[in-house]
């Protein structure tokens, strides 16, 4: 008997041991279980908002997850990406990190809290987007030109919106500034909504915006574009000058979006997360989308992802320290 014993438990171990594979590719197949919640940290009708958007339809198209926006404004996107850095590492909580909150930020702000490299799991990039210099469109400012004469004439007088403090638009901003000697004050707001709303009321003068915040503005006759921060001009607004062809040779700035996780979520789910991704990036709608507005698709590995993240934190840390640029 207990030699029978003994031979059931064995059998009954090796049965197991053989079981678990199976479970644990269950598991994974299982995932998602419950909505995911992609937190986006601006406000709605701004540029990530968008794209997030677009992107979270396009994966729900190909998939039938379920996909919540949670928007969470605040300090450059430093308020919704701290906010999932210190959420539990399931794979529910994801982020669209861009380059303000994840290579901008750590070399402007005194402290941060989280480490962008070091708190997150990269996903994909999703895609890269210059930025379209912006005026009211009852602005007295027809070209870059006239800008900068106006700038010249009456320093720090001109106001200039951004998104937030360290994002794109207000380094891009900033860049800009010193590379054709003018000073603007910087008005930062919470994303890219209100500033809008302000620079179309006459309260602000000039705004540094993504093709998604601003183009359909500008096709709409309710904003001017002056000029591009590409090195080429747009398809989507194939009459509006570079700022590199307008006197400013080899100027460029442009923003990029990435997906992320909490450190610690399983590489089963974050590679799920990742191939969903760069399949949406593929689908002829989206790519219609990012084209429209002057995106241009990324995706890749998260590998690809992590070794852009550390380069991308050196050169925008070398940028700001050199230029000098601080918060008011």
């Amino acid at each position: 008997m207990k030699r029978n014993l003994g031979s059931i438990r064995t059998a009954c171990a090796i049965a197991l041991a053989a079981l678990l594979p199976a479970a644990s590719v269950f598991a994974d197949d299982s995932y998602p279980a419950k909505p995911i919640k992609l937190t986006v940290p601006f406000p709605p009708a701004g540029g990530t908002d968008l794209l997030s958007r677009a992107l979270a339809q396009s994966i729900t198209t190909n998939t039938k997850w379920v996909i919540v926006i949670d928007n969470r404004p605040g300090a450059g996107g430093n308020i919704g990406l701290d906010a999932v850095a210190k959420s539990p590492a399931d794979g529910y909580a994801i982020a669209m990190g861009q380059t303000a909150n994840l290579a901008v930020n750590p070399a402007l702000y005194p402290s941060m809290p989280f480490d962008p490299l070091r708190d997150f799991e990269p996903i994909a990039l999703v895609s890269t987007q210059p930025l379209i210099l912006v005026v009211a469109a009852s602005s007295p400012y027809k070209s870059l030109q006239d800008l900068v004469a106006a700038a010249k004439a009456k320093p720090g007088q001109l106001n200039m919106g951004s998104p937030g403090s360290g994002t794109i638009g207000h380094i891009g901003g900033e860049l800009f500034q010193r590379r054709a000697g003018v000073k603007f004050a910087h008005i930062p707001y919470k994303g890219a909504g209100p500033a809008i709303t302000d620079l179309m009321g006459g309260s602000v003068d000039l705004y540094f915006g993504n093709s998604q915040s601003v183009d359909a503005l500008v096709k709409g006759g309710r904003i001017r574009a002056l000029a591009v921060t590409s090195p080429k001009r747009l398809k989507n607004l194939p009459d509006v000058s570079t700022i590199a062809e307008s006197g400013y040779p080899g100027f460029e700035a442009a923003t990029w979006s990435g997906l992320v996780a909490p450190k610690g979520t399983p590489k089963a789910i974050v590679d799920r997360l990742n191939a969903e991704a760069n399949k949406a990036l593929r689908n002829p709608e989206m790519l219609a989308k990012l084209d429209a507005d002057g995106s241009e698709a990324l995706g890749g590995s998260p590998q690809r992802f992590a070794d852009f993240l550390k380069a991308e934190n050196a050169k925008w840390g070398a940028i700001i320290k050199d230029a000098g640029i601080k918060l008011e």
